[in-house]
């Protein structure tokens, strides 16, 4: 019995660290998710080009290099960076495998995945409002939909 609660015990703190999985590269950055390098980075100017040509339904694979804006502050399970002409996508992580630090704001970060547009739900505004730590107040003034610049990162390096 004793065996089982331990086992148990391990599997429970295995499963409950999923999402924390950051690993020191030597070239100054921190990495999670899947392993990624800064060869072949798009600037947010070229990044911002590239989500200017696509419609609803496309998705590109890219990499690109950008400031943090914002994170989640319950979880670090999404963030806002930075894109140019004042501009910014809304990064979610592949299947939740891994989150970011909640003290990463204004960091360089590079990522690499899926860029997409989509249409936010007004659910998903304010979920995402209250996440940001948004007054109640500003949550309730979201009342429509919103075309949104997403990204879905399999690998992320922050600046260390």
């Amino acid at each position: 019995m004793k065996k089982i609660i331990l086992v148990v015990g391990f599997a429970i703190t295995g499963l409950s660290c999923k999402g924390q999985t950051e690993i020191k590269s030597e070239d100054g950055f921190s990495s999670y998710g899947v392993k990624i390098n800064s060869e072949n980075t798009l600037n947010k100017k070229e990044i911002s080009e590239k989500y200017a040509n696509l419609k609803s339904g496309d998705t590109i694979n890219i990499k690109f290099k950008s400031k943090i804006n914002a994170v989640c502050q319950n979880k670090g399970c999404w963030m806002k960076v930075d894109l140019a002409e004042n501009k910014e996508t809304f990064v979610k992580f592949k299947d939740y495998a891994f989150f970011m630090p909640k003290d990463s704001k204004e960091k360089e970060v590079i990522l690499n995945g899926k860029a997409f547009v989509s249409e936010e739900s007004i659910a998903d505004q304010k979920h995402y409002a209250s996440d940001a730590g948004k007054s109640q107040v500003e949550i309730d003034k979201i009342i429509t939909t919103k075309r949104t610049l997403t990204f879905i990162a399999d690998g992320v390096l922050i600046k260390n």
